[in-house]
């Protein structure tokens, strides 16, 4: 059983993380800030789940797009407002010169996953990506062997490294096919075997640093009669620690495997 401040920290961080998430999830779906890339909706999210207010803040700084409107908006902005009212309306005069109105941020050119972003940002981007497949497999494959009570020798953390690492890689593919495949244009066939080549290797770097602190966890930290399980908020503080250690694990594998053309940078 984990200590009592061991729990209190662990909902904290949870709660932080839960409201970080769900931030982002609001600013993209209610406030109209959709991911030129589809799938990358789910990813910052999800991100957030476990990395919390450091994913936000980057979300924020570097990934956050300028806000679409929807046909119902542009009927009737187009409606009552005619062309040459609209070309006026579109420079402020300053001075002796005239600069482009912009109207608080929110309107479409203000994206910053359109300006230019430096080497780190666009591989914390695509490291987020293969790390946001990997931690929903977890988290359910966490429950599921928790449910179902399920072992290997004996060992619960066997059954877990086995669900763990197939669910992440089954989810895993699946992500990497909503990225690979439209910016390649490929079928499913052919876009499911490059999200396979593209993901395993950076997905198995992953799961080595998390596999690596559940080891610690189990046999160090928290070893048996008094493991920690899924029911309590201090597991998955330190399942949300190992996350974060996966994410780093993984980020050279990432870097090789865009050097060699094997995954495409986002």
């Amino acid at each position: 059983m984990a200590p009592s401040w061991l729990t209190a920290i662990a909902w904290l961080y949870l709660s932080v993380c839960f409201c970080c998430a769900g931030i982002i999830a609001y600013d993209i779906l209610v406030n109209h800030r959709r991911q030129p890339m589809g799938v990358m909706n789910f990813v910052f999210p999800v991100t957030a789940l476990y990395f919390g207010p450091f994913a936000l803040a980057f979300y924020w700084r570097w990934a956050r797009v300028g806000r679409r409107m929807t046909m119902p908006q542009m009927s009737m902005t187009g409606a009552a407002v005619s062309q040459t009212a609209m070309s006026q309306a579109a420079t402020v005069s300053v001075g002796d010169g005239e600069r482009p109105a912009v109207a608080d941020g929110d309107d479409e050119t203000d994206s910053r996953a359109g300006r230019s972003r430096p080497w780190w940002v666009m591989m914390a981007i695509e490291v987020s990506h293969c790390g946001s497949g990997c931690a929903l497999g977890d988290v359910i494959s966490e429950f599921v062997v928790f449910a179902a009570a399920l072992s290997i020798a004996g060992l619960t953390l066997g059954a877990e490294y086995v669900g763990d690492y197939v669910l992440a890689l089954i989810l895993g593919i699946i992500f990497q096919y909503f990225a690979i495949a439209p910016m390649r244009g490929l079928g499913v066939k052919d876009g499911l075997t490059a999200a396979a080549k593209a993901d395993f290797i950076s997905l198995t770097a992953f799961e080595i640093g998390l596999f690596g602190w559940m080891a610690i966890m189990t046999f160090v930290l928290f070893p048996a009669p008094h493991e920690l399980m899924p029911n309590s908020a201090a597991f998955w503080l330190l399942m949300q620690i190992g996350m974060i250690i996966g994410y780093f694990t993984s980020w050279p594998a990432n870097v090789w495997l865009i050097k060699r053309g094997i995954k495409v940078p986002m």
